[in-house]
């Protein structure tokens, strides 16, 4: 039988490895799919049927699984195995809702506070995201972008709402990957994040508040549309 690229890539990733180190390595594949959306939320990974893939064991595939699960991207339930954890419809709602009614009046705050050296940093995080968004690195979208929202927002003083947005881009990360792959929006992302920066530093802090909010919103639409659609078919 034929061998696929993906299971000759899954086996290249174990083979020649310690058993420790098998199980890390699996597990480190196996988020990379997740996080590119390739496996999907809900996808249930059966043992047996990635033990075949990787050409190893069940028993570092187990161990990888507990590693997934330790991180929050699995869930090993009674009787299903581990299954790709994810956010509802109506948990994307919220989180976005949250985080338009959040994010504008931290930036209130935290923009006139904002140093040249924080100018600095932000530039060099956005451009580092423009190159991720033109080069396709899907992995890196969700983190560069929670860390340039947070930049924004550093110096507002309020830091019990400050973690709770942390927490929220926490959750949009898989999710903001997925739409900005699906929808096409990187072009939109990227100018509405440099349109955000360059208002700050102009002092047009009202102004910047006001895109901010439009670009999360637009981002909450646009997924909730997307896993609508995605729902249907």
């Amino acid at each position: 039988m034929a061998v696929t690229a993906r299971a000759r890539g899954a086996r290249s990733v174990a083979g020649g490895l310690g058993h420790r180190t098998v199980s890390a390595a699996v597990a480190e594949a196996l988020r990379q799919r997740i996080l590119s959306g390739a496996m999907a939320p809900g996808f249930q990974l059966r043992q047996d049927a990635l033990a075949e893939e990787f050409g190893i064991s069940r028993i570092p595939i187990r161990e990888a699984l507990l590693q997934l699960e330790a991180s929050g991207l699995v869930r090993i339930a009674p009787h299903r195995g581990a299954v790709v954890t994810g956010l509802s419809v109506e948990e994307i709602e919220d989180v976005f809702q949250l985080r338009v009614s959040l994010e504008p009046q931290l930036l209130i705050l935290s923009a006139r506070h904002l140093t040249p050296d924080d100018f600095s940093d932000l530039r060099a995080l956005r451009e580092e995201y423009s190159a991720a968004l033109k080069a396709g690195t899907v992995e890196t979208w969700g983190e560069l972008n929670r860390r340039f929202h947070l930049g924004l927002l550093r110096h507002a003083g309020r830091p019990r709402s400050l973690a709770i947005v942390a927490g929220l881009l926490q959750d949009c990360d898989r999710p903001t990957r997925l739409q900005l792959s699906v929808s096409g929006d990187v072009a939109r992302a990227d100018m509405e994040h440099t349109t955000i920066l360059d208002l700050c530093e102009a002092g047009e802090v009202v102004a910047a508040a006001n895109l901010l909010r439009i670009h999360v919103e637009h981002a909450g639409r646009s997924l909730v549309d997307i896993y609508r659609q995605s729902a249907e078919t």
